[in-house]
């Protein structure tokens, strides 16, 4: 049985969640992605090919309440049910539980761990050694509604960062898993599983202050900061008042005297830093509001100290 869609999502992701609900037969009613910021918007230019409906909105709240202009519009496309593909927006009550069948969600870890926004940089962080996505029935709650579909656990690598984690393991899991479930609702066969709360961990965002280097930390903690704030919002030391973001980061454990932080060469296009109990070659940096540059390129010379 074919479905009345409404698709909230973004970017690659959201494009192709869309392209296989489509070629599974149902109908995209309506498609809702975010404003362009920059690049044009993978998921709102395939629906413009394709001749679908695209609504662009920022916010669907105001004060904390329901836009009701944009829930008539909701109401209007005759939508049965919901799929939220890696939504960033909070979507009020009046939307998610606005359709026949409710709604839909997409989140990149085995629930009910790693709930809240940051899932992918924080289960890296945290020394997580499996990962996986679960398709949900979004309430009230943060990520805590009732599970219809979870697939994994797959490796967590320690060479992996937030982007191969997700681009190279979640990304086609996340595919696959909100198609089936699609297809469980619309056959009648879904059935949904409470999350067990006693298992439960959350996480907020990733801010600034989650991504300082504490250089007083082992190396291994300082690598696992790297790789799970890569690409964003990138870890960060200081090189006097500018902020110095690192990014594709390797552990070696071979130590150093050196003082933690003190860069101790340029080699093959990285700058190694010495850390507790290893090294870190870095491949990329920026420095202040500046461009992401080659390490070996940005100016940086062994003996700094980064704070």
């Amino acid at each position: 049985m074919a479905l009345r869609i409404a698709l909230f999502g973004q970017a690659a992701f959201g494009r192709d969640v869309m392209l296989r609900l489509l070629e599974r037969g149902h109908d995209v009613a309506a498609v809702y992605a975010p404003p362009d910021a920059g690049r044009p918007d993978p998921l709102a230019q395939e629906a413009a090919t394709r001749g679908l409906r695209c609504l662009r909105h920022r916010v669907f709240r105001r004060s904390g309440a329901a836009i009701p202009e944009v829930v008539a519009e909701h109401r209007a496309t005759g939508a049965e049910l919901n799929v939220l593909a890696f939504v960033t927006a909070i979507l009020p009550p009046q939307i998610v539980d606005g359709t026949p069948r409710g709604s839909l969600c997409f989140h990149p870890s085995l629930l009910p761990r790693f709930r809240g926004g940051a899932a992918l940089a924080w289960q890296i962080m945290l020394g997580e050694r499996e990962s996986g996505v679960t398709v949900f029935r979004p309430d009230a709650g943060v990520d805590t509604g009732p599970i219809v579909v979870q697939k994994g656990p797959v490796p967590i690598r320690d060479t992996d960062t937030a982007a191969t984690l997700y681009f190279e393991k979640l990304y086609p899991l996340g595919i696959e898993a909100l198609v089936e479930a699609v297809d469980l609702v619309a056959s009648g066969r879904v059935r949904y599983a409470p999350q067990d709360d006693a298992r439960a961990s959350f996480q907020g965002l990733v801010s600034d202050a989650e991504a300082r280097i504490d250089w007083s930390r082992p190396a291994e903690e300082i690598d696992r900061k790297l790789r799970g704030c890569d690409p964003q919002p990138g870890a960060f030391a200081f090189r006097g008042d500018a902020r110095v973001r690192l990014f594709d980061g390797r552990l070696s454990r071979r130590a150093s005297a050196a003082a933690p932080g003190t860069l101790l060469e340029v080699a093959d296009g990285r700058v190694v830093v010495a850390a507790r109990g290893g090294r870190l070659a870095i491949g990329r940096v920026r420095i202040g509001a500046g461009p992401k540059l080659v390490a070996a390129d940005a100016g940086l010379a062994a003996g700094e100290r980064l704070g």
